[in-house]
């Protein structure tokens, strides 16, 4: 079994664990522009010691190209855990994050999300270049 065979796909309005990117459809060439990618749009993820997002990634994968891109990679390290037992700490992080770039070529951001219990997902977008 090769290792993408791993990574689960669904429908994020369905799907807790699917990440959501959000950015323009189209965006200009060269021009910087934001995107967001997150969990739990639709339905919330559980954020507990014993069930949360670990980890987020943003890929850009230009069209027609052979290779991939890694844009960004963020950790969530905090989830209620504290010395007086899981989901007593001060601090849970939300599994979202907002980057920038800019590209100069039409092609697919494809984002990875990493659950502790229920594996890799992955979402995906076309975006076009005007």
């Amino acid at each position: 079994m090769k290792f993408g065979d791993r990574i689960q796909e669904a429908d994020w309005k369905k799907e807790k664990h699917v990440p959501v990117i959000e950015c323009p459809d189209r965006v200009k060439l060269n021009e910087t522009f934001e995107v967001k990618v997150s969990l739990g749009k639709e339905i919330a993820h559980p954020n507990t010691s014993e069930h949360h997002i670990r980890w987020i990634s943003l890929y850009f994968h230009p069209q027609g190209a052979k290779f991939t891109y890694d844009v960004s990679h963020v950790d969530f390290n905090a989830h209620g855990e504290s010395g007086a037992g899981p989901n007593q700490g001060p601090v849970y992080t939300y599994p979202a994050v907002t980057t920038s770039l800019k590209i100069n070529k039409p092609g697919t951001l494809h984002a990875l999300a990493y659950c502790n219990i229920h594996g890799l997902w992955e979402g995906s977008k076309q975006i076009s270049v005007v």
